[in-house]
């Protein structure tokens, strides 16, 4: 991955893109990284791989017993709704 500092970045803007296209490339500000940049087919990747993860995440969950936000609001409101 390259690193570009934040003043190359700015006045080589197309190579900036271009590289992204390839890899993604860090920006620098006063030698502390502050950015990345990926091309589009890569965030859509990761974000693909995201929901993917949470899906399996959520289905783990049911399966031990997670009930779900809406089933737990629904059991929250009837148990303090419910007369003593």
């Amino acid at each position: 991955m390259q690193t570009f500092a934040a003043k190359k970045a700015k006045d080589s803007f197309g190579l900036l893109l271009d590289t992204a296209q390839h890899e993604p490339v860090f920006i620098s500000k006063k030698s502390r990284l502050v950015a990345v940049v990926l091309s589009s087919r890569d965030y859509e990747r990761l974000i693909q791989e995201e929901n993917d993860l949470l899906a399996i995440k959520a289905d783990k969950a049911k399966k031990s017993g997670f009930i779900g936000t809406r089933a737990s609001r629904s059991l929250m409101a009837n148990l303090l709704n419910a007369k003593a």
